[in-house]
């Protein structure tokens, strides 16, 4: 994958797992098994995005690509 479309992805993780995670909590009111769930899933993915901004501090990008 190019170093952009990493970024991209790990944004959309993290942005994503944190509106999951939350909108879990407002649902566990009602519903606790699908509040519980979605707060999984949605923390899970934000880890996910953070361990893909890791990956992505690793890659070379445009301007590395020309040293030696």
């Amino acid at each position: 994958m190019r170093p952009a479309q990493v970024e991209a992805a790990a944004w959309l993780l993290i942005y994503g797992g944190l509106l999951a995670a939350v909108l879990g909590w407002f649902v566990s009111d009602r519903a606790m098994a699908l509040g519980l769930g979605f707060m999984l899933a949605g923390a899970a993915c934000a880890a996910a995005g953070g361990v893909l901004v890791f990956v992505r501090a690793r890659m070379k990008g445009p301007s590395q690509e020309n040293e030696p």
